[in-house]
This record gives C-alpha cells, structure tokens and sequence, in this order.
C-alpha cells in the first residue's frame, strides 16, 4: 500500500485560491500552487490532470467562499435584500482578483445572469428573499434579478477601478432599485 501523500487535494484547491485571491485566477498553476505549498509540482499534478482541472476546482470554492460572504449580513441591518447587495458590491472591493475570477474569467457555470437564478447556490439568498417580501418565488426571482444586475454592474466596476466605493452613495442607489423593483411587481399583481 502506497503512503498517504502528505499533501491533500484540499490542500492543492486551497493553494490554488489563494493564489487567485492574491494574483489572480490567470497566475494559477502548478508552479505557483507548489511555491504557495513549499513542495514540488508533483503533488499538484498527482491531484490535478491538468490545470484546467485545477482552476475549475477553484472556481468553485471561490464561488463558495463568496456564498459565505454574501450571507453574513451585520445584525444592525435591517433589510436582507440591502445586506446582500451591500455584500456583493463590498466583496468586489475587498475581493477584486476573487470577483473577476468569478465573474469576468468565463469559468461561470452559467452562461449568463439570467440563467444563474436558478442555480442551487442561490436558494438560500432566493428562499431567504422570498420570507423577507412575502411574494411568490416567481414574484421574488424577478426582483432578485433587478437587483442583480444593478448590483453587478456597481461591483464590476469598482472591482475594474473605475469607481471609488462610497457606501452612503451606494446604499441610496440600491435602496431605490429596491423598493422600485418591489412596487413594480406589487403593481403588476394587481
């Protein structure tokens, strides 16, 4: 029975993130995952047929990371639709390597935002959204992508440095959109 290699898959995708995280997605290989690892590139290509492989792995752990981040909304807030956008719009401030990864690398696994909303990542953002306006989840999807593409385009360009974050400013903006989104669908209830 072979030894245990002493460095993990985990480990490799953990090396791999940080390296987008910190250079961004296009320096990951197995170059600069081995020098993050202190080893050799063997281990890294043990794991990983190819580099391809390697980034598509980390692309999802990045896209779980900015789950994470988008659902930890300060307790001071009172509108969870206003705390996920604000998240979205910050994670591309504080994130811009991790952002672009995710959203101008063409590693998304949806072709476009539209088809994104059915994606199982966002359920609980959706399902979370859905108790907070008390629509139906049609009702909700539909306010859900308003927001969505306001949002994204205010974090690509922030996360392009084309724009300084001024959260007051923003908060306005996105509070707008909100509430105009939300009486556009209660309109067309009616």
């Amino acid at each position: 029975m072979p030894p245990k290699p002493k460095i993990t898959r985990d480990m490799v995708i953990a090396a791999a993130f940080e390296v987008a995280r910190t250079t961004g997605a296009e320096n990951i290989n197995a170059r600069t995952v081995s020098k993050k690892l202190n080893c050799s590139t063997q281990p890294v290509m043990y794991h990983f047929a190819t580099i391809e492989d390697l980034k598509k792995a980390a692309y999802e752990k990045t896209d779980e990371y900015h789950t994470q981040y988008l659902m930890r909304i300060p307790e001071t807030q009172e509108d969870f639709m206003l705390g996920i956008g604000l998240n979205y719009i910050r994670f591309a401030v504080e994130e811009p390597n991790l952002f672009r990864f995710l959203f101008q690398s063409g590693f998304v696994a949806e072709n476009n935002i539209l088809e994104m909303i059915d994606s199982p990542e966002l359920v609980p953002i959706i399902s979370a959204m859905q108790e907070e306006t008390d629509m139906n989840m049609e009702q909700t999807k539909d306010i859900f992508t308003t927001l969505a593409m306001f949002v994204h385009g205010y974090a690509s360009i922030i996360a392009n440095n084309s724009l300084e974050y001024d959260e007051q400013l923003i908060t306005t903006h996105l509070e707008r959109v909100y509430t105009g989104a939300v009486l556009a669908i209660q309109e067309e209830a009616k």
